[in-house]
């Protein structure tokens, strides 16, 4: 039974970012062509699983930092703060500018036509927005931690 319990706490924990940040990220899906982005993922014709999953793997690449950090870097002095900086940094950057590329000129090229509007200049703005806004989400607690991590006594 405890093996259970620690296995159900760690998917939880694991899972908590990306569902925050797909609540976070709800008001981007009263533009029409960002929920015709998730229909058109699989499974097709459903918004709600699709909106979930690219919310929760676009969380990946931020817990995979913090797994890194923790595991390889010395806790001692500011080793840890500036992991998590790294990781804030580097997963924005990838959410904010890769995940719009991908969309755009990704998709369209294996055959996921989504965008009703032609994939102009407002889908771009749209889709960088969406993604900066989830960096920014993703970001906040790994600055928050940082900061902390770094005054005087750490952690």
């Amino acid at each position: 039974m405890d093996t259970a319990i620690g296995w159900l706490f760690t998917l939880v924990l694991v899972a908590l970012p990306g569902v925050v940040a797909a609540v976070c990220w709800t008001p981007f899906l009263l533009a029409a062509r960002f929920r015709a982005l998730f229909v058109a993922l699989p499974p097709a014709d459903r918004l709600v699983p699709s909106y979930v999953g690219v919310a929760l793997a676009l969380s990946v690449p931020y817990l995979a930092g913090i797994l890194l950090t923790v595991g390889l870097v010395d806790s001692a002095g500011p080793g840890w703060s500036e992991g998590f900086i790294d990781t804030a940094l580097f997963g924005g950057i990838g959410v904010g500018a890769g995940v719009p590329a991908l969309a755009v000129l990704g998709l369209p090229r294996l055959g996921v036509d989504w965008d009703p509007t032609g994939y102009g200049p407002g889908t771009w703005a749209l889709l960088v927005a969406a993604g900066l806004w989830y960096a920014l989400v993703a970001a906040v607690p790994l600055i928050a931690l940082s900061i902390g991590l770094a005054l005087p006594g750490g952690y």
